[in-house]
């Protein structure tokens, strides 16, 4: 199941009405920020576990 180019650019149309153009940035912004502390945990988690063993 993937997603064409229509479905795509019918979700970020949507996105832009629910949010307006100006949240969209902080919005990318804090989605970078939770990735980048779920990479961190996880590299944390996969070093604890090497170490156990």
């Amino acid at each position: 199941m993937s997603l064409g180019i229509t479905e795509i650019l019918l979700i970020l149309v949507i996105i832009l009405l629910l949010f307006g153009s100006k949240k969209i940035p902080e919005l990318a912004k804090s989605l970078g920020k939770a990735k980048q502390e779920f990479d961190n945990a996880k590299k944390s988690a996969e070093k604890d576990d090497e170490q156990q063993k």
